[in-house]
């Protein structure tokens, strides 16, 4: 049988010390990662990717987690790129409109661990 191709997934947060950590770990699980440190930067990094999911942050300069996804939908060749938002906000209503957007998986990062992340990711992907 052959291998399948390394998933690629965006990681877009501003925090750096979170960058490095779920990088390495997702690196480690054998995903392809591709790094972004704000809204606009994660728009032009999902253009030239085209990534196989995104990790999106709602906190960042530039444009917000909220902006990106309304860019992502109102945009043809994004739409279908799925979204897991890893963020620290944890207002249901910041859920709920994180999922009206489309997000596919709703993450507070203060209440994960890598692992356990990394598990969501790799149930996403089964």
């Amino acid at each position: 049988m052959e291998p399948t191709a390394a998933k690629t997934i965006l990681l877009a947060d501003d925090e750096q010390f979170i960058v490095i950590a779920y990088k390495d770990g997702l690196e480690r699980a054998g995903y392809t990662v591709v790094v972004a440190h704000d809204g606009e930067e994660t728009l032009a990094q999902a253009q030239a990717t085209k990534p196989d999911l995104i990790l999106l942050d709602l906190i960042m300069p530039k444009m917000n987690g909220f902006e990106v996804l309304k860019a992502l939908n109102a945009d043809t060749a994004l739409v279908s790129i799925p979204v897991m938002v890893l963020s620290n906000l944890s207002q249901s209503n910041d859920e709920q409109e994180a999922r009206n957007l489309g997000a596919v998986d709703f993450v507070i990062k203060a209440d994960i661990s890598l692992k356990d992340l990394l598990a969501r990711i790799e149930a996403f992907f089964a």
